[in-house]
């Protein structure tokens, strides 16, 4: 298969919830996902050396005001995504807050903040690869952990494959579990 030379990009998304277990949700004003809902997060810093945990630590003071060591998260996830929409490769990680966030954060430059019950996602507009790939893998994986491949076709085609599966019900890791074509 050829590969595209793009810019690879690193991000975190966080998946904070609060004391009675909905997910904190950012509808956001700007690219990437305008006017959709999803978690918070942000690229990494690389030219300063920054960590995946230090972004998410950064990205949880500056989007939710909330200060955040790297113990009070877990890596749930680790997506990669070839080529996407034809201008960069991503690397995202995803992780879950650990403590309980205490109260919905201020308005930001980049969205407005609200929870939601696990339910109540299904009638939210969500970005196509959260709601199809994305969130149920994360409830799947949530205590455990999961890696994820997309290749982005120029067609518009998703090309998804689950590298890594350990389940947060303390199922068996899996090379390769899954691959579908959308």
């Amino acid at each position: 298969m050829a590969f595209m030379v793009l810019p690879h990009k690193i991000s975190t998304l966080l998946y904070g919830f609060n004391p009675a277990g909905e997910v904190l949700l950012m509808h956001r004003r700007q690219e990437p996902n305008m006017g959709l809902w999803s978690p918070c997060g942000g690229k990494l810093e690389t030219a300063a050396g920054e960590s995946p945990h230090g972004c998410a630590c950064r990205e949880a003071l500056e989007e939710l005001g909330y200060v955040l060591e790297p113990r009070d998260l877990r890596l749930t996830g680790l997506v990669s995504e070839e080529g996407y929409q034809g201008q960069a490769h991503w690397l995202m990680f995803l992780f879950e807050v650990l403590r309980p966030l205490p109260e919905l954060p201020p308005p930001h430059p980049e969205g407005e903040f609200g929870f939601f019950a696990r339910s109540a996602l299904d009638g939210l507009p969500l970005p196509q690869t959260d709601r199809e790939r994305l969130w149920p893998w994360f409830w799947q994986h949530r205590g455990g952990f999961f890696a994820a491949r997309c290749v982005c076709h120029a067609d518009g085609r998703l090309e998804w494959a689950l590298e890594e599966s350990r389940p947060g019900t303390g199922g068996a890791s899996a090379a390769i579990v899954s691959t579908s074509h959308d």
